[in-house]
C-alpha cells in the first residue's frame, strides 16, 4: 500500500446486524484521526445517518468537516451503493480525494441489501485508485440470527429450525446477499455476541468456515465494542483481490440486472406518527413481528413528557430500544419508523401502529 492513500474501510451486513453501533463506537475511538463517514440508507428516512451523527467526531475547526453538512457524514440517498455507484458514489470519493490532506480515514456504511464486490471493484477506478486504498471490508452478521440457523447452508437445517421459530426467513436471495457480503471480507465480525451461548459460538464459525478462507479472521462483539487496532490497519488492499471473488451475482451479465433481481424481493417504506405510547407501540411492534414478514424496523419515538427521543430497532422477534440524545428545540417532535421486508400492506402495519398513536392523552 502507498502511503499516500488514504485508507477505506467498508462495513457491510445484513439488515439488524450491527453495522451502525460498530461504526458508532469507532467513531467515539478515533480520538484525533479525521474519519470521513459515507453512510448509506435502503428507504426514504436516513436514520442510520441520523444516529450517527450524534457521535462526536472531534473535529478540531471546519476544515476537517469533509463533507457540505458539516457532520464528516456524507448520505447516499435511495438504494444500495453499489446501485448507484456511478451516479453518487464516484462524486462524493472525487470530493473527499480532493480534501485529502484533511482525511485519515474513510469508513463506508453499505445498506443491509448492498452487494461489496460492485463497490470494491469501484476502488480500481483511476480517479478513486490513485489516492485510496481499501484497508478492509468488513462484515457484520446477527450472532443469533445464524446461530438460529436462519441463513444456514444446509437447508434441511434450516428446515428443521421452523419448528423452534416460524418466523426464520427462508428466502434464498437472503442467503446469497448474506453469502456474497462474507465471500467479500477481509474480518468477519459477529454481533451480540451476550445473546448466544458456546455451543451456538461453534454453529456460526461453521457457517462462516463454509463461506470464507481460513486465513479471515472471525470475532466476536457486544454493543458494538471492539478494540480500534483490530478494526483498523489491516491494510487488506481488497480492492486488487476482488476480480477473484465469486458470488452469487456475477452471472447477471448487467449491474442493473442484479440490482432489480435483488431489490425485487424487499419493500421498504417509512411510517410516521405523531406522539405515541412506548410501551403500546413496542407491543404492537411485537405481534406486527409475529404476523408479517418484517425483516426489520428502525426509527425514532417521540414520547410524551420525555425530553430524549427514543430509538427503536427490531429485527426478527426482538426489539431494543434506548433514549439517544435530546430533541432539538427547533425539531418536529414525530415518531417516524422505517419497515424492510417482503409483501408487506403498508396500510395495515400503519393503522395498527396508530393505535400507539390514540392512546396518546392530548
Amino acid at each position: 500500500m502507498q502511503l499516500n492513500k488514504i485508507p477505506v474501510t467498508v462495513v457491510t451486513g445484513f439488515l439488524g446486524s450491527g453495522k451502525t453501533t460498530l461504526l458508532s463506537n469507532i467513531l467515539k475511538q478515533s480520538g484525533n484521526k479525521r474519519i470521513a463517514v459515507i453512510v448509506n440508507e435502503f428507504g426514504e428516512l436516513d436514520i442510520d445517518a441520523d444516529l450517527l451523527r450524534s457521535c462526536p467526531l472531534d473535529c478540531e475547526d471546519e476544515s476537517s468537516a469533509v463533507v457540505d453538512n458539516g457532520n464528516g457524514i456524507y448520505e447516499l440517498a435511495n438504494g444500495c451503493i453499489c446501485c448507484t455507484v456511478e451516479e453518487e458514489f464516484l462524486p462524493v470519493m472525487k470530493e473527499l480525494v480532493a480534501r485529502r490532506d484533511d482525511i485519515d480515514h474513510i469508513l463506508i456504511e453499505t445498506s443491509g441489501l448492498a452487494l461489496p464486490k460492485p463497490l470494491v471493484q469501484a476502488f480500481n477506478w483511476p480517479e478513486i485508485k490513485q489516492y485510496c486504498t481499501v484497508d478492509s471490508v468488513i462484515t457484520v452478521i446477527d450472532g443469533p440470527a445464524v446461530a438460529a440457523g436462519r441463513f444456514a447452508n444446509d437447508t434441511e437445517k434450516v428446515q428443521a429450525q421452523r419448528l423452534a421459530d416460524e418466523n426464520l426467513d427462508h428466502d434464498p436471495s437472503l442467503q446469497e446477499l448474506l453469502d456474497d457480503q462474507l465471500s467479500a471480507a477481509d474480518l468477519i465480525v459477529v454481533s451480540k455476541n451476550d445473546l448466544i451461548a458456546q455451543s451456538q459460538r461453534q454453529e456460526v464459525q461453521e457457517v462462516i468456515k463454509a463461506k470464507v478462507p481460513d486465513a479471515v479472521k472471525t470475532i466476536y462483539i457486544q454493543d458494538g465494542k471492539v478494540d480500534l487496532d483490530i478494526i483498523i490497519g489491516i491494510e487488506a488492499a481488497a480492492e486488487d483481490q476482488i476480480e477473484h471473488i465469486h458470488n452469487h451475482h456475477d452471472h447477471h451479465h448487467e449491474h442493473g440486472a442484479h440490482h432489480e433481481h435483488a431489490h425485487d424481493h424487499f419493500d421498504s417504506f417509512v411510517l410516521k406518527f405523531d406522539e405515541v405510547d412506548g410501551e403500546q407501540l413496542q407491543q404492537i411492534l411485537q405481534q406486527l413481528l409475529k404476523e408479517h414478514n418484517i425483516y426489520r424496523a428502525k426509527g425514532f419515538a417521540a414520547i410524551p413528557n420525555k425530553p430524549m427521543r427514543q430509538v427503536i430497532q427490531a429485527v426478527g422477534e426482538r426489539i431494543d430500544v434506548h433514549f439517544d440524545r435530546m430533541w432539538q428545540v427547533e425539531e418536529a417532535r414525530l415518531t417516524q419508523l422505517v419497515v424492510i421486508g417482503k409483501n408487506l400492506d403498508r396500510n395495515v402495519l400503519e393503522q395498527a401502529l396508530k393505535q400507539a398513536e390514540a392512546s396518546v392523552s392530548v
